[in-house]
């Protein structure tokens, strides 16, 4: 059996807000679409299910993330994920500059949860809170440069 990552789903509170984060970092928005109806309650197992959602794409063509922010049922508010919870747990992206990186996320008001750290010479990397609280890395590899 074939089997290959689509996209990673991540549910937002503001979907543009979200796009012009992505967007910023150098993501492409593939399309949008607004989805609701029998098939719709069907795929996601949620009844009335209706959602605005976008597809990006990373650069390099390898990557994509689906936003969706429901319109129904509302959508239910959580306390930020934690980087040690169980489940979903963040969104990662090899950068090839962290500082210009942190910049443009600084410009959506998402700083570094403590700092960038330094791994042995080899990668820079931090976590950040993105919209929604969504947990975002950065790593830039430090053999590259």
């Amino acid at each position: 059996m074939a089997i290959r990552l689509e996209n990673v789903g991540i549910a937002v509170r503001d979907l543009e807000a979200t796009i012009s984060f992505f967007s910023d970092l150098g993501l492409t928005v593939l399309g949008r679409d607004e989805v609701s109806g029998e098939w719709a309650d069907t795929a996601v197992g949620l009844d009335g299910n209706h959602a605005k959602i976008a597809v990006l794409q990373t650069p390099d063509g390898q990557g994509q993330i689906e936003l969706f922010e429901y319109i129904h049922p509302d959508a239910i508010e959580t306390e930020p994920t934690l980087p040690n919870e169980i489940g979903m747990h963040r969104i990662a992206f090899a950068v090839d500059d962290i500082d210009e990186s942190l910049a443009i996320a600084a410009r959506h008001g998402c700083h570094p949860l403590r700092g960038v750290a330094d791994y042995q010479g080899v990668y820079k990397l931090t976590y950040l809170r993105g919209p929604s609280g969504i947990l975002v890395m950065f790593a830039q590899d430090l053999t590259k440069s």
